[in-house]
């Protein structure tokens, strides 16, 4: 049993700032891959970071620049910095461990 629990979500304005955080437990290995996905109504689940134990990052386009992923592998977290957010990035984000195991998910809303 692996379990995600995820906060940071929230209402914020264009340019503006949030963090989220995920924190795993359960039967989790420090070395799998975490990152987080978001879906934005009418659309597809896409990848927005993800990164491995050793600290490697990959990023979606969009965001290069703006979020930026960590990780604590000794508390099995994941963070997610996401500055200068923009309404497109209005989504729900969802946290994921080893490609396989997701969190509930948490509202972002960029809006004026």
């Amino acid at each position: 049993q692996v379990q995600l629990v995820e906060s940071g979500g929230g209402l914020v304005q264009p340019g503006g700032s949030l963090r989220l955080s995920c924190a795993a437990s359960g039967n989790v290995f420090s070395w799998w891959t975490m990152g987080w996905y978001r879906q934005a109504p009418g659309k597809q689940r896409e990848l927005v970071a993800e990164i491995t134990t050793s600290g490697s990052t990959n990023y979606a386009e969009s965001v290069k620049g703006r979020f930026t992923i960590s990780r604590d592998n000794a508390k099995k977290t994941v963070f997610l910095q996401m500055d200068s957010l923009k309404p497109e990035d209005t989504a729900v984000y969802y946290c994921n461990v080893h490609r396989m195991y997701w969190g509930q998910g948490t509202q972002v809303t960029v809006s004026s």
